[in-house]
């Protein structure tokens, strides 16, 4: 009996040596996530942070060849914020970045990150000035030309309206971009745009904006925005009694969330996005499961994005064989080559990278019903 104690204790020994040695040999990996953790865009910060985490935990716990740290940085949703928090995850050692979650900060990041060689993958900074002359920025989201003539298309060959309104902030390069594709795309498929009013970023009464859709009859109504101006338009067109399709883009994605908000007002709002989180794939439902837990909500497509961004990130670091203490500008121009000759099976879809830094996958449509994303079919 002492033999056999001894043995199994001797057993155990090894075995807690080899999965000491398996950890020793794991290469850590050091990823930046930088985004607006405080302030007024924190629901899409807040988002892709606890994708990348959530990411980081399941590669972590598969024990495979990198052991990934992220280095969480907040950036409020300001440039030059955002170029500090930069330096600061430069300091604590950031060898790649998954960030930034939104598009002005993203463009100045971008060129301090270009001068300096380090790679960026922004899960959500959607504008073609982001990775525009800079060879290391790539996107996981789509870009602001894609989602205009994608929600253009998708608008006319689901037959949801002719007479269309948009409403866009012109002070933004996010929301120009977008609708100007839209624009282009609309006459091309026979969409009629009857209405065309913009805003700024301070602005706060859009009584102008809902009426001019609202007496030029369009029966929907384009918003390629982001979900606080969204959700003072539907306040305000619900006051008029006003009730066409409001069809919106990844920017909306946010707008159940959002505090002291009448979510009934949002039923029936359509947006273009990757994902859904009642997709019935085992990934997706593995994924909103987990966030669900942590979070005690359902994860929206920014926290999607950089979930598949930190997976993208580590797939290109082993195909470019990244080694322990790697500088990030050493590893950069490798990793550039390395993203475009991976694959990702993502929640948000099955993704490849162009030279641009551009990424392919198919958007889907999901449409807001008793207060939660579901898939639109029509």
């Amino acid at each position: 009996m002492k033999k056999i104690v001894a043995l199994a204790l001797a057993l155990a020994m090894c075995l807690s040596v080899l999965s000491f040695a398996a950890a020793e040999d794991q290469i850590t990996l050091k990823i930046a996530h930088i985004g607006p953790l405080t302030g007024a865009a924190a629901v899409y910060g807040m988002a892709t942070s606890r994708g990348a985490k959530i990411a980081a935990d399941e590669i972590n716990a598969a024990g495979g060849k990198y052991k990934v740290e992220i280095i969480d940085e907040d950036d409020t949703h300001d440039a030059e914020v955002a170029v500090n928090a930069y330096n600061n995850a430069m300091d604590a050692g950031a060898q790649l970045i998954v960030g930034t979650t939104t598009t002005t900060p993203c463009i100045a990041v971008g060129a301090v990150a270009y001068e300096e060689r380090v790679f960026m993958l922004t899960p959500s900074a959607s504008s073609t000035a982001v990775t525009a002359d800079k060879d290391n920025v790539y996107q996981v989201c789509f870009t602001d030309p894609a989602q205009g003539s994608a929600s253009a298309e998708y608008i006319a060959e689901h037959n949801l309206a002719t007479k269309v309104a948009v409403i866009y902030n012109n002070a933004d390069a996010y929301s120009t971009g977008i609708y100007q594709t839209f624009a282009d795309k609309a006459a091309e498929v026979g969409l009629e745009i009857v209405s065309t009013t913009t805003f700024t970023d301070d602005t706060t009464d859009f009584s102008v904006q809902v009426a001019d859709a609202q007496n030029n009859g369009a029966e929907l109504v384009f918003l390629p925005i982001y979900y606080t101006p969204a959700s003072q338009i539907l306040i305000k067109a619900n006051a008029n009694g006003y009730a066409p399709i409001f069809f919106g883009v990844d920017g909306m994605d946010g707008i159940l969330s959002i505090e002291g908000f009448d979510t009934a007002l949002a039923e029936g709002v359509m947006l273009l996005t990757p994902f859904s989180a009642d997709a019935q794939d085992e990934k997706t439902q593995k994924f909103v499961a987990t966030y669900q837990e942590l979070y005690n909500e359902v994860p929206n497509q920014f926290a999607a994005d950089s979930y598949d961004g930190v997976y993208a990130l580590v797939a290109a670091a082993e195909k470019a064989d990244v080694q322990e203490g790697e500088a990030a500008e050493d590893i950069c121009d490798r990793i550039i080559a390395a993203i475009q000759e991976i694959e990702i099976n993502g929640v948000t879809g099955t993704m490849t990278w162009s030279a641009n830094g551009e990424v392919s996958k198919t958007p889907t449509a999901v449409i807001i019903e008793n207060g939660a994303y579901v898939g639109f079919n029509n």
